[in-house]
């Protein structure tokens, strides 16, 4: 296998069939915001992670062994079981988004594996450019 210069390819699919320099340029550029997506999503994920652990009061394991101390009745510590739905929210959505990913990452894999250059510059270039507009975002507070 190697790779080729050419307007026909068919992508992931049967019905994305390219037989035309238009409809390589339409896939091309469908990739391409493919991969900014998969980088926005990548640093989501990382402020999400960020947001939970500084919203959380405390580690859950440091909460039970406050809560089951009996000295520590402070009322502005949240009780165990609220702490823990909200850890287990937050990792379901954390879980949803990561699968998300996954699913857009081999989406992408599998369509540079038709070993058209014009997809792999695509997607390169779209790697690059959302990598470029996402990751200044993590400093933002």
């Amino acid at each position: 296998m190697h790779f080729i210069f050419s307007d026909t390819a068919v992508l992931l699919f049967d019905f994305w069939s390219v037989h035309s320099p238009a409809g390589m340029a339409l896939s091309v550029l469908v990739l391409l915001l493919l991969a900014v997506l998969y980088e926005a999503i990548k640093v989501g994920k990382a402020k999400l992670l960020n947001q939970v652990l500084v919203n959380l009061p405390t580690s859950i394991s440091q909460q039970t062994i406050a809560e089951t101390d009996g000295d520590s009745a402070g009322s502005d510590s949240f009780p165990v079981g609220r702490t823990h739905h909200r850890w287990y929210l937050c990792h379901f959505g954390q879980s949803l988004i990561h699968v998300i990913q996954v699913v857009i990452g081999y989406f992408i894999m599998l369509a540079v594996m038709s070993y058209n250059t014009w997809i792999f510059l695509g997607v390169v270039l779209g790697s690059a450019v959302g990598y470029y507009l996402a990751y200044p975002l993590l400093s933002t507070a």
